[in-house]
């Protein structure tokens, strides 16, 4: 065992290396396209397969194929028995030296959770997810979204399929995630991208360590065609996020310690994105 974390960890401790394996972490549990990796991290693709292989042979990264594309994902259980290695037995499990360890085996306390959806341009799928859990959570959430990109304005698309749903869309606005990463913005609990390439960007210190998810989904506003063609696209957006919403809504959030919710998260992204209601 010993032996496998020093190698593990030596891998890791290549700058490169290590910002290709923060990228997958980035979007699990997403299977990336190795192009889509290159170009995000602006890395030759010859030189990015070389990395890539040393995370392959490390185990901490697994390789599938879909067509002629060779795509990568983190290897999460072997991920976690490195952790446990170093959280567990280098240092006992001690809970004042192992902090994330222990934080992990607490469970949410029974109060209002604060929840942020971060897209590119907080236009659709963010405000989408934010209408959606204000309505079905209830008085269990507190619902934010924001946008990466400096400034976007509400799609009308996705006003008029919300409107059409029945939302109140009355108090949404296009908003920045800078907003929600200030001395004076609210502790989030859970923090979810609905984008690739939102997630692709380094995310901000969340204060509080929130749980973290990818509920990538293609974007509706790029859809081209008739209006008819286009509504399709951003209904098609909604009914996918209702579904993990749904999901997300019936978790016994209030009696999971935060390593199972985190798991149940991570499953839901697993979830398929068609045959939403």
């Amino acid at each position: 065992m010993i032996t496998e974390v020093i190698d593990q960890l030596a891998i890791l401790g290549h700058p490169q290396r290590i910002t290709v394996f923060r990228m997958l972490m980035r979007r699990y549990p997403d299977a990336v396209p190795a192009g889509e990796l290159a170009s995000e991290l602006g890395i030759k693709s010859s030189t990015l397969s070389n990395y890539l292989n040393a995370l392959l042979r490390s185990g901490l990264v697994k390789q599938e194929r879909s067509g002629t594309s060779l795509l990568y994902s983190v290897e999460m259980k072997n991920v976690q028995h490195m952790f446990d290695f170093l959280l567990v037995d280098c240092c006992r499990g001690r809970p004042d030296l192992c902090m994330p360890l222990a934080k992990g085996r607490e469970t949410m306390a029974d109060r209002k959770f604060n929840v942020l959806f971060i897209c590119v341009g907080n236009s659709a799928r963010s405000i989408f997810a934010e209408s959606l859990l204000r309505d079905i959570g209830g008085d269990r959430f507190t619902v934010y979204s924001a946008g990466i990109r400096p400034f976007s304005e509400l799609n009308p698309f996705a006003i008029q399929v919300l409107q059409d749903k029945g939302h109140d869309t009355s108090a949404l606005r296009s908003k920045n995630v800078s907003e929600f990463s200030g001395r004076d913005a609210p502790e989030m609990d859970f923090v979810f991208t609905v984008c690739n390439q939102a997630a692709n960007e380094e995310c901000p210190a969340w204060e509080g360590q929130p749980i973290s998810g990818h509920w990538g989904m293609a974007d509706p506003v790029k859809a081209e065609g008739t209006d008819a063609e286009k509504s399709l696209a951003f209904q098609n957006a909604y009914g996918a996020l209702k579904r993990r919403i749904q999901a997300f809504t019936s978790l016994p959030v209030e009696s999971l310690d935060r390593i199972a919710l985190q798991s149940a998260v991570d499953e839901i992204a697993r979830s398929p994105l068609e045959d939403a209601p």
